[in-house]
Formats: C-alpha cells, sequence, structure tokens
C-alpha cells in the first residue's frame, strides 16, 4: 500500500525495519522501540513515539504512513456479542465478532475479504472473494477486540478463532504473520494456545502449518464423514482429495505438534441427521486423536435453504460419540440474532462486494 509516495511501515518486518534504520546510522535498538509502539502500543502517528528524537520521527513521516484498519460500525446481540464492520483502507469491509462467554472474551477473525470456498452452509461463500488481508489488517481486529474487551465487559481479550470471512490457511503467509505478531512478547503477548486456526480442509497447506509449527490449535469444518456427501456441502473436498487426503494431513499434524484435532460438524435436517452419518463420523474421528463440537445451523436470511436439524439430534450425536471415546460438545450459538452467528457472516454491511445466490444439495 502507498500513500503519496510512502510505505506503510507496519508492512516491514522488525529485521527489514532494522535495516533502513541502520542505513541511515540510527542504532539498532530503535527498531524494537518502533516496533512496540506499532504493535504493542499502538499508535497512529510517528509524534506519539516520545522516546524517540525529533528528527527520527520527522524522517519516520518523510518515508512511512501508518495504515490501520477502522471500526465503521459495531452491532450488539442481546446475549453481547458484538460484531464488527472493519473497514479497511480500500473502502472494503470484513467482519469480526467478540463473544463474550464466562470469563473467556473471544475474537472471530477474519483473514480474508469474501471467499472462494463456495461451502453451500456458509453466509460467506455469497461473497465473491475480492482480496486476502494482510497480516496487519488482521491485527488491527485484534487490537480493536481487546479495546473492546475492557470498554464492553471490563475484561482481558482471551482467546481468538480464525472462523470468520475466508478461508485461512489460502491466505498464509499473511496469517502466519499475524499470528507470529500477536503472540510476540514484543507485540501483543497472546499465548498461542489461546488461538485456534479453522479450516475447510486443505491437506497441502495443513501439512505445512504442522511443519511451521505455530503451536495453536487447529479446527476442521467436516460436517459429514461420508465423501459423497462432505463433497456436495463443501466442494473443496472432491478438489483436495476427499477425506481420506484430508485424514492424512490431520494424521501428520498430530505427529508434528501432538495437538488434537476439533472437528467442527453442522447437524443439518436431511442432510446428517440419521444413524448412517454418526456411524460414519465415528469410525472417522477415531483416526486420529479429536474432539468434536456439534454446531446448530443459523440461517443468513428468509431465502436459506437449509434448516437445523432436531434438538434430539444433538443429544443422539453427543451420547453416540461419548459412547465411543470421543469427546463431543454442542456449541452454543452466539450472536444470532444479529447476524453474528457461526456462518453467518455475509458482509451485509458491504454494498460494494458483489452476492452470488445460496446453492443447495
Amino acid at each position: 500500500m502507498k500513500n503519496d509516495g510512502k510505505t506503510n511501515i507496519r508492512l516491514l518486518s522488525e529485521t527489514e525495519l532494522t535495516d533502513w534504520l541502520l542505513a541511515r546510522d540510527e542504532p539498532r535498538f530503535r527498531a524494537k522501540q518502533i516496533w512496540q509502539w506499532l504493535w504493542q502500543k499502538d499508535v497512529d502517528s510517528f509524534d506519539r513515539m516520545t522516546n524517540l528524537s525529533k528528527s527520527l520521527r520527522s524522517l519516520l513521516d518523510e518515508h512511512f504512513y501508518i495504515s490501520k484498519a477502522g471500526l465503521a460500525q459495531t452491532q450488539k446481540s442481546t446475549d453481547g456479542t458484538l460484531k464488527n464492520a472493519v473497514g479497511l483502507a480500500d473502502g472494503l469491509t470484513v467482519e469480526s465478532v467478540v463473544i463474550p462467554s464466562g470469563k473467556r472474551i473471544t475474537l472471530c477473525v477474519s483473514s480474508q475479504v469474501g471467499c472462494s470456498l463456495d461451502c453451500r452452509f456458509c453466509a460467506t461463500a455469497r461473497l465473491k472473494r475480492m482480496r486476502n488481508l494482510t497480516y496487519d489488517e488482521i491485527v488491527d481486529q485484534v487490537m480493536q477486540a481487546r479495546h473492546q474487551a475492557g470498554e464492553h465487559f471490563d475484561a482481558r481479550l482471551t482467546n481468538i478463532v480464525f472462523m470468520g470471512m475466508g478461508e485461512p490457511l489460502l491466505n498464509y503467509d499473511n496469517v502466519l504473520k499475524a499470528i507470529r505478531i500477536i503472540t510476540s512478547p514484543e507485540a501483543l503477548g497472546m499465548s498461542p494456545s489461546r488461538i485456534t486456526l479453522s479450516t475447510a480442509g486443505i491437506p497441502k497447506m495443513i501439512r505445512r502449518l504442522a511443519d511451521d509449527n505455530p503451536r495453536i490449535g487447529l479446527a476442521v469444518s467436516l460436517h459429514s464423514a461420508i465423501d459423497e456427501v462432505r463433497s456436495r456441502l463443501m466442494p473443496v473436498n472432491a478438489r483436495t482429495g476427499g477425506l481420506d487426503a484430508l485424514m492424512d494431513s490431520l494424521q501428520y499434524w498430530y505427529s508434528k505438534t501432538r495437538s488434537k484435532i476439533t472437528f467442527e460438524y453442522l447437524i443439518l435436517r436431511g442432510i446428517n441427521d440419521n444413524s448412517k452419518a454418526i456411524d460414519a463420523l465415528i469410525r472417522y474421528a477415531r483416526r486420529v486423536p479429536s474432539k468434536v463440537n456439534l454446531i446448530r445451523y443459523n440461517p443468513a436470511d428468509s431465502f436459506d435453504p437449509y434448516e437445523g436439524a432436531d434438538e434430539r439430534w444433538f443429544e443422539t450425536y453427543r451420547k453416540r460419540l461419548q459412547e465411543a471415546g470421543i469427546t463431543a460438545t454442542v456449541r452454543h450459538s452466539a450472536g444470532a440474532d444479529i447476524d453474528a452467528a457461526c456462518g453467518q457472516l455475509a458482509g451485509k454491511w458491504e454494498a460494494d462486494v458483489p452476492k452470488i445466490p445460496y446453492k443447495r444439495l
């Protein structure tokens, strides 16, 4: 990004910033000071970097600018959930969600403007993918949520889930850079164990994530352990080799990280509310150390072609899974009244993002 010939300083790594300063005869430690101002103290101007000399502040202002995503609008649910319209420098918008639950305050963060995966049940799939978010735009969502956690809940942000708009593994480099800043002691300082990345299942990228091992949790949107059904719900399944290829990558993940996988599983009326689907899930989940989150379906509008299953199926699934030795929980859907629940992020505040129709099986 450019601004009157200047460069967004937040897109420089600490090494790049150090090299730039050394080339101008500034001491190496200045890079760490600037880094902390940008990522720990969250300043929006060089004038606020008060432990730098005025001459250095002027030099920085001559060559750089500080780009920050803004909060265009916030809605508050009856259960306290906050949905943010996050305004980007190019005029596009993404959504983030801040979810209070007891002592936990969880941020659901977006990684792309729109999405290219076309999952049939997801409102975000109605948005054409416009672009990847840069890592500073991802971190900005976290900084905004940290402020909101204190302002609205008198608490600290405790958890981050990459479950917002977009497929994080298709924006791999920016997502990993964002995680490194979020977890750096010289930046936001959050524990990696408090971060979960949710993916539709891109086997080669899961392997890459396992090799890099940022020590975060991994969740997989599964929704069916029957190839034919999953491929119709999630076309990415067929394009990436199906459930066996996905399982191979998950077993590789566990061998590298020793971290259990979480399977996210919607129960849909007439799709997977049957014993055959449960049997298939049990067989699949047993192949790798894992747990299952059972999720109620949240329709995005009156034209939504899907329906959630009867409540009895949640107890049936949970009981059968636990009898098989697999931990299973039913996830509470927060923020449904403001379209902030799982699968409902559809950029309704962004008129410029083209929409595509819902598709059913």
